[in-house]
């Protein structure tokens, strides 16, 4: 699932893509994907236009469109974007493809369509941001104290809670408590004041090696490269790694160096 270094990636690749150009040809082939916007109100409103300064927050994206509506990307499970040439293949889970200039294609691919892409106005954005914590990259220290402490339930599950914040998904999550030394079904208004401390710098040096790497890396180093294995053992200590579901979510963690 695209996560907080994921869309960060797409990002740039959307800045990169844009240049100067205009959209010259908006092709819908699968309206499956959008999300209270139709297939004629898209290109009319898109069409012409330049693709402004895409800025994100969480998982989600937005790139505004000059005068016109904000055009916002939410990846789901399993949704990217890609920049091609007009002469590569569009494939097949390729849902909505954006001609630029008519040199360069924007391809928003999804092959479960779980979100997807809408217009936005001023009023519209204000709602999707008032319900979402600050980012998970630009959140301190002493917010994200405050935000955690006296929490009910699981810190894991306090964490992935998107109006908490924004931009932490499974694998980040599992990483940065395994990183803190934190076992993810403890409870977060337990937590001490200095394991909170801890669990904050865990997240920043994820998040940094993450977003250098357009996602969370696999290293063998890490609980990421690990978790997938047919016999999983922690790469810190060596002892077998659990399993078991927390917010819906399959849950990796040490039980040695997360106790």
């Amino acid at each position: 699932m695209p996560e907080l270094p994921d869309v960060e990636g797409f990002r740039q690749v959307l800045l990169t893509c844009r240049g100067r150009r205009s959209v010259t040809d908006v092709d819908v082939r699968d309206a499956g994907v959008l999300r209270g916007v139709s297939e004629e109100r898209l290109r009319k409103e898109l069409e012409g236009r330049r693709l402004g300064k895409a800025w994100r927050h969480g998982k989600w994206l937005f790139v505004p469109t000059g005068d016109g509506p904000t055009l916002v990307f939410h990846f789901g499970m399993t949704g990217s974007l890609r920049c091609c040439d007009q002469e590569e293949p569009i494939e097949a889970h390729d849902r909505i493809v954006l001609t630029l200039g008519g040199e360069r294609l924007l391809c928003y691919r999804d092959q479960r369509k779980l979100q997807g892409v809408r217009l936005a106005d001023s009023a519209d954005v204000d709602r999707i941001l008032e319900g979402l914590g600050p980012d998970a990259l630009a959140v301190d220290r002493d917010e994200f104290l405050e935000l955690l402490s006296g929490r009910r339930g699981a810190v894991k599950s306090a964490l992935m809670d998107q109006s908490v914040v924004a931009g932490l998904g499974n694998l980040l999550c599992d990483e940065i408590l395994w990183r803190a030394r934190v076992a993810p079904r403890t409870s977060t208004r337990s937590l001490s004041e200095k394991t909170l401390r801890r669990i904050h710098a865990a997240m920043g040096r994820v998040l940094a090696t993450s977003v250098r790497d357009g996602c969370v890396p696999p290293r063998r180093s890490w609980l990421t490269g690990r978790r997938d294995d047919s016999e999983p053992v922690c790469p810190r200590c060596g002892t077998s790694m659990r399993s078991t579901r927390i917010a819906g979510r399959r849950t990796v963690w040490c039980p040695h160096c997360q106790n």
